[in-house]
């Protein structure tokens, strides 16, 4: 599978199977759609999943309301994946996305402005300089178009962002723990029947990392954001 088509082609898959225009996932069901792709759930799983639970619900005599998330889609997705038993063939055919040198320098400096802006505990501010450092190397690369291959430089960039949700985790007082979990709870309560337990574990780290981010207002550093 390739990483990443993963998050656009399920986007843009939910939006032809409901049928109904432009509809913008919510960061809950881009969460859900890193537990998939974390969990190893192949994309026609995903797709034929998302099939199934539409033909199910117009299938309905009495439907109560549209399907808004990918949480509805959860069981018959991973019922696909069941289903599937030998491992997709690595050439799919698609290619590996072309990336413009000068703007990925552009994206990585951007980023290191970002995090090197924010005011953080001194016992923090070094985690944050070296994510920022890391990223202008990167940057510098770009620019010499010496990046290498993208797999590598997205597995870099998940350590970074890493670090950073750990540094970030550490600043947020019991209250606001307390508030994300709550909040994901109620999000993600009508859902938990159609989940298994390690995707829950995996979508609750996935949750509460985004939401660390979003709290201090840190950027997504992966390939996928750019």
């Amino acid at each position: 599978m390739n990483y990443f088509n993963y998050f656009t082609e399920i986007e843009e898959h939910f939006q032809r199977a409901r049928g109904s225009g432009l509809f913008l996932l919510s960061p809950l069901d881009w969460a859900m759609i890193e537990t998939w792709k974390e969990s190893g759930v192949p994309l026609d799983a995903v797709h034929k999943g998302i099939e199934r639970s539409f033909e199910k619900w117009r299938a309905r005599r009495r439907k109560t309301r549209m399907i808004n998330s990918l949480a509805y889609c959860a069981q018959e997705v991973l019922t696909a994946a069941r289903e599937i038993e030998e491992p997709r063939n690595a050439s799919t055919g698609r290619r590996q996305p072309e990336f413009d040198p000068e703007e990925l320098a552009l994206y990585f400096r951007r980023n290191a402005d970002e995090i090197e802006a924010k005011r953080v505990p001194e016992r923090y501010r070094e985690i944050y300089e070296e994510t920022a450092k890391s990223l202008r190397s990167l940057a510098e690369a770009g620019e010499q178009d010496n990046l290498g291959d993208f797999e590598a430089v997205e597995q870099r960039l998940t350590v970074l962002e890493e670090r950073l949700i750990a540094a970030a985790r550490q600043q947020l007082s019991e209250e606001q723990l307390v508030e994300a979990r709550q909040d994901m709870e109620g999000r993600l309560a009508p859902y938990r029947g159609k989940m298994t337990a390690g995707q829950l574990a995996l979508f609750e780290k996935q949750y509460l990392d985004r939401k660390c981010l979003e709290t201090f207002g840190l950027p997504r550093l992966s390939l996928f954001y750019f």
